[in-house]
């Protein structure tokens, strides 16, 4: 397991995580943690070899990495917040895991999300064909959808639209 965490939004963020890391490597042998931001050739080169991306993102506007991931062919199991359901389509380029926000942002659940994002997680795992059907859909929805020219072919349309 690769677990890929640079830049945490707050210190205290970033302690809780190397304890839980900490915690998980004292349970489970095989993994690994990357804190550092990488060169996008290097996130590449793991991307291709991934069996499963995961993204537990509790806020996140666009979600990027979840194209990356799939533009790798590799099936995305990601929280349904902000645009990440713009981006990933359940149970065709992977699987949204509904989240719960409290007050603070933070899931009302904890312990129920994680247990969802990991059921997700391993059903993938546990399906080679559906994941490599995943992964196939979500490249052919980068190419479809989100190269240059298609995203410059919608913003001319809609400038056309409005004229």
């Amino acid at each position: 397991m690769v677990l890929l965490a640079g830049a945490p939004d707050t210190p205290e963020i970033g302690a809780e995580t190397r304890a839980r890391v900490g915690e998980l490597r004292r349970h489970r042998r095989g993994v690994s943690w990357i804190e550092d931001m990488l060169p996008h050739r290097d996130v590449v080169q793991l991307l291709t070899h991934a069996s499963v991306f995961l993204c537990p993102s509790v806020y996140e506007p666009f979600g990027l990495i979840n194209l990356e991931a799939m533009a790798c062919e590799v099936p995305v199991v990601a929280s349904a917040v902000g645009g990440i359901p713009e981006i990933v389509v359940d149970g065709v380029t992977g699987r949204l895991v509904p989240f719960d926000a409290g007050g603070d942002g933070s899931p009302r659940d904890p312990a129920g999300f994680a247990k969802d994002l990991a059921a997700r997680v391993n059903e993938l795992l546990d399906d080679p064909d559906t994941a490599a059907r995943f992964g196939r859909a979500g490249r052919q929805r980068v190419l479809d959808d989100f190269r240059w020219e298609a995203i410059a072919a919608r913003t001319a349309e809609l400038y056309r639209s409005l004229g």
